[in-house]
């Protein structure tokens, strides 16, 4: 029996997925790594960190699976998207690497903006707005506070691309990942010269370009003794985490949306056009299925939201299960009670850090259980924000698959069939981005001719969740109230900044 090997190169930890050829998980393992801030806003790590979860992972999933190295036919990666690591000639790390959490790049966003000529500009060149996550404003940013450090970059990679060199020795850079540099034509798949040219970067600092299931090297020897792999075999580009986890839910056709409440809440549907929102306020990003695109909005405190409920609010005094009680017993609309979900600011639509959570509506009548479902509504309407977005970009909406925490919760649910006005679909298979490299190594290697083929017979909708009607007016309603509260109050969240 053959084996395919997904692995994620996450914020937190490096997952470890074993999928057999036929699509049974054999076993799943996660090793953690650190995380630094050392000044407010800035979150670094270090990429060998990432190097030893990695063999820690591989080691141990080799180990506890009891399988045979040499039955690995595969090798793939997901990777947390747009943080960025600095090497010098010898491919040696030159200072820690700047994640995509990361705000301290504002002033280099506004410069990007000024020498591409504004944001219509810029849309046209590499089909996004900048943003301070994003890789180009990072490397501005080294260029003029370290510049030291700058003089020494002779390449710049992301995540999961450091590791496949370290397995590898090869120098490569997926079209799914390079989307989100910033750096990149999205619609020619070719890193925007132009651009370049206009932040005075030099195109030599950049890998090569190659689609997600390309073969981009084989495991060394050297690799191979840290790692437990056998050395030859086949490691496959993969893909941004996000494109990974659309790739590992079936989003692959026409049509399909994947909605994630995780820490974060995101909103990817698949394209087969290359159709950039001239404002901004979604992205355009290239799929891992080749000659394919996906858009996607995100919203930054989504489950994050619900966990900072539970312990700030509530001390952690009710678990999970009674929160979901409590909700189940408010009717839809949490009688007046409305949750603008902005605790750390937002990116879809409004890409505004000055934005703030707010409870509006407050009343007397108002009891714990109403804050519980009035958050899970108003993460929800958030979703519904991109989920309207892309529907303006003239993108079908035909199925909604709902994974993450919050597609645990069968309030929750409801919740999203109600406001979206379309019937959820939950999944038998949710385990990320890590199970869509394991895939993508399947179709690089050939054990799959395609994604098609892939997914058939692993990937299940095994429920379905339909709106309730008379839902769907009152939840229209309050979802207009919900959009009218930004506005009113965009303002006063600049000054409430100032003062902060």
């Amino acid at each position: 029996m053959g084996y395919l090997l997904g692995l994620d190169i996450g914020t937190s930890g490096v997952k470890g997925l074993l999928l057999s050829e036929e699509g049974e998980i054999l076993l799943t393992k996660t090793e953690n790594h650190p995380l630094s801030t050392p000044r407010s806003g800035w979150a670094e790590q270090n990429p060998e960190d990432w190097w030893d979860a990695t063999r820690k992972c591989i080691g141990g999933l080799i180990d506890e699976s009891g399988i045979d190295a040499a039955d690995i036919r595969g090798i793939s990666f997901s990777g947390q998207m747009h943080s960025s690591v600095f090497l010098d000639e010898n491919m040696e790390v030159i200072r820690p690497a700047i994640l995509w959490s990361d705000t301290r790049t504002s002033s280099q966003c506004q410069e990007i903006y000024n020498r591409a000529g504004g944001l219509e500009e810029l849309i046209s060149l590499v089909s996004n707005p900048a943003l301070e996550g994003f890789t180009a404003p990072k490397i501005l940013w080294l260029r003029e506070n370290e510049a030291e450090n700058f003089a020494k970059v002779s390449l710049v990679l992301l995540p999961k691309d450091y590791i496949r060199y370290k397995l590898t020795g090869e120098k490569h850079m997926d079209v799914s990942d390079g989307a989100g540099t910033l750096l990149m034509d999205v619609v020619k798949k070719d890193w925007s010269d132009a651009l370049l040219d206009k932040l005075e970067l030099s195109r030599d600092i950049l890998p090569p370009l190659v689609e997600s299931t390309a073969i981009t090297g084989r495991v060394t020897e050297k690799a191979a003794r840290e790692t437990g792999l056998k050395a030859g075999t086949p490691v496959v580009a993969g893909g941004a985490d996000n494109a990974c986890g659309a790739v590992g839910s079936g989003i692959i056709k026409e049509g399909r949306v994947m909605v994630s409440i995780g820490t974060s809440g995101v909103v990817v549907a698949f394209s087969r056009k290359a159709v950039a929102d001239q404002k901004g306020r979604i992205h355009l990003f290239n799929h891992s299925r080749p000659d394919s695109w996906y858009m996607m909005g995100v919203m930054l405190s989504a489950g994050m939201s619900f966990s900072w409920l539970k312990k700030s609010l509530f001390a952690n005094e009710f678990d999970y299960d009674r929160l979901n009680e409590m909700a189940s017993d408010v009717s839809p609309g949490s009688e007046g009670l409305i949750f603008l979900p902005y605790l750390y600011g937002e990116r879809t639509p409004h890409a505004d850090a000055n934005a703030r959570g707010v409870f509006f509506g407050i009343s007397g009548k108002h009891e714990q259980k109403h804050f519980v479902r009035s958050v899970m509504e108003g993460v929800t309407y958030g979703l519904n924000d991109s989920l309207e977005l892309i529907k303006e970009q003239g993108v079908e909406v035909n199925e909604i698959r709902a994974i993450g925490g919050g597609a645990r919760s069968l309030v929750w649910q409801q919740i999203m069939a109600d406001i979206f006005g379309q019937e959820i679909s939950l999944l038998n298979v949710e385990e990320g981005p890590a199970f869509g490299a394991a895939l993508i190594a399947g179709v690089g290697v050939g054990t799959y001719s395609n994604f098609e083929e892939a997914e058939e017979g692993i990937i299940k909708v095994v429920k379905t969740i339909p709106p309730r009607n008379e839902n769907i007016d009152t939840y229209r309603e309050y979802y207009s109230i919900y959009r009218n509260l930004y506005r009113s109050l965009k303002g006063d969240f600049a000054d409430l900044a100032r003062l902060e």
